[in-house]
């Protein structure tokens, strides 16, 4: 958060419950819980535009270097920490067929194309079998392209007295021009080129973008908050209702504006939440355990697939381990780089960078290529993230 912003924990719990909701779905206990992604992109689109408007306000420009060093601080660590022990324990554990994916992945998730990979190699999501271990980060590829493409749009369309309101417009009207690219590509009998495709997800985060502007805050602040609390309750009912009703890629509806329907509803919900965190509402989603949950979301992301798949016996037991892993991650890596400890600043930091660089692909390098067509791994009790 930007100096002297407040944390809204209402949002910290959103997030506690979208990552609540993945977990179960990859469990093959919540048949809709992959949109819970959508959710994630929402409050991404939302956080990241309000910041990047607050900053052009402040002093009338935005530092897009100091912006991506911040998101490189926050995400890339914990990633790159999650990949080098996954591929370790793929060695030890895995199958070779699912080593030797893992093995070829790698250099796709470090440059954040991953999602376009599986795309390019025509690797089914929704029909994959599990045999993926860094299948879930279609999403995080997703995210970086957005940073990387979003911010000088704002920097561009929001200077000025009308800029919040050119943003809203340039975020709605990209928004719908993804809609229209989802229903073309999602009616192909393979929906992963629109289920993975930056284009075609978009929506999600243009339509939190949004709701970040000042046109959207000010219809907020307009509302009761009776109704506030009523639309809320609502949306949350709406969202709970997707995410057990919604039965896969099959779902009637889906890729011809179901998802965006449910971004939409996810982004006026951000919205209201964010107007009074405070609220009935508010303080509810932003419980203690939806809260915690919330901010160990990413590194809680990050860590259960690779775990799921190789302990595809025993999920309770991986799922209290991708917890664990979640808090040592948080607490050992994400919290000190963020907050600029010591070793991170400096020459200090570039060296620890460019070693754990060097490092990561010294391991990538080392590991021995398997030979294809050695088995599959048993993971009849997970769905494809």
């Amino acid at each position: 958060m930007a100096a002297g912003r407040p944390h809204i924990g209402a949002l910290d719990g959103l997030r506690g419950l979208a990552v609540a909701a993945v977990l179960l779905f990859h469990a093959g206990l919540l048949s809709g819980g992959f949109l819970g992604v959508d959710l994630f992109f929402v409050l991404s689109g939302f956080l990241i535009t309000g910041l990047l408007l607050e900053e052009l306000g402040r002093s009338g420009r935005v530092d897009l270097a100091a912006f991506w060093g911040r998101r490189a601080r926050r995400l890339l660590p914990a990633l790159t920490l999650m990949v080098a022990v996954a591929l370790v324990l793929a060695w030890a554990l895995a199958e070779r067929d699912l080593l030797a994916a893992a093995l070829q992945d790698a250099p796709w998730v470090a440059a954040q194309s991953v999602n376009w990979h599986y795309i390019g190699e025509r690797i089914g999501y929704w029909n994959a079998s599990g045999t993926r271990l860094f299948a879930h980060l279609w999403s995080i590829g997703v995210e970086w392209q957005f940073y990387l493409v979003w911010p000088p749009v704002v920097a561009l369309a929001g200077r000025g007295p009308a800029g919040h309101r050119r943003v809203a417009l340039v975020a709605l009207a990209g928004a719908l021009v993804s809609l229209l690219l989802m229903i073309r590509l999602g009616a192909a009998v393979d929906t992963t080129r629109a289920y993975e495709g930056t284009d075609t997800r978009a929506f999600s985060l243009l339509l939190g973008a949004a709701a970040a502007t000042a046109p959207a805050r000010a219809a907020v602040s307009r509302l009761s908050h009776t109704a506030v609390t009523t639309i809320c309750l609502t949306l949350l009912g709406a969202l709970a209702a997707s995410w057990l009703l919604t039965g896969g890629e099959k779902a009637p509806g889906l890729f011809q504006g179901g998802m965006f329907a449910h971004s939409l509803g996810g982004a006026v919900l951000i919205a209201l939440l964010a107007h009074a965190p405070g609220g009935p509402v508010g303080r509810v989603v932003g419980g203690a355990v939806p809260r915690r949950l919330g901010e160990l979301s990413y590194s809680l992301y990050l860590w259960h697939w690779p775990l799921y798949l190789l302990l595809p016996q025993s999920l309770i037991v991986a799922a209290g381990l991708s917890l664990l892993a979640a808090v040592v991650s948080k607490v050992a890596v994400e919290d000190p780089v963020r907050r600029r400890a010591g070793w991170t600043r400096g020459r200090r930091g570039w060296a620890a960078l460019a070693a754990t660089a060097v490092l990561v692909a010294g391991l990538w390098a080392a590991i021995p290529r398997p030979e294809p067509g050695a088995g599959t791994v048993d993971v009849s009790r997970l769905t494809q993230p």
